[in-house]
């Protein structure tokens, strides 16, 4: 169970590994990094900025799915090591998905989002109904 454990702890910082270029395209702006405003100023970048901000809001849904799958799972006893494993290819993917924002790869992004839900339905159900 602790393998489980610690992929979802991993997923708790890719949030905030994917801000991180955020943050750097919010300072490169004319006149810095606004903290009054963040979203704002947020919502106004283009480009690599655009596709940073999406990725850090869309790590966070992600995250939402994924946990309650692991919450399910260990709530229901039904820790394997293919829940195991279906966690450690979400965690591969999320990342996978974030660099394919950065880079803008689209198409391969949304493939990527599409693993990563798949594997945290799946194990959600192969708890629920396994």
């Amino acid at each position: 169970m602790s393998a489980l454990l610690i992929t979802l702890f991993i997923a708790m910082f890719l949030p905030y590994l994917a801000k991180l270029p955020l943050i750097k395209a919010m300072n490169d702006r004319p006149g810095g990094y606004d903290n009054r405003l963040p979203r704002q100023q947020q919502a106004a970048l283009k480009g690599f900025g655009a596709r940073a901000t999406a990725a850090h809001y869309n790590s966070f849904e992600a995250l939402m799915v994924y946990a309650c799958a692991v919450f399910i799972a260990v709530s229901m006893g039904k820790v394997d090591g293919l829940t195991i494993a279906l966690g450690w290819i979400f965690v591969a993917a999320r990342v996978g998905y974030v660099v394919c924002y950065w880079i803008d790869k689209a198409s391969l992004r949304s493939l990527i989002w599409l693993v990563s839900m798949i594997v945290s339905f799946w194990m959600a159900g192969r708890a629920i109904w396994g």
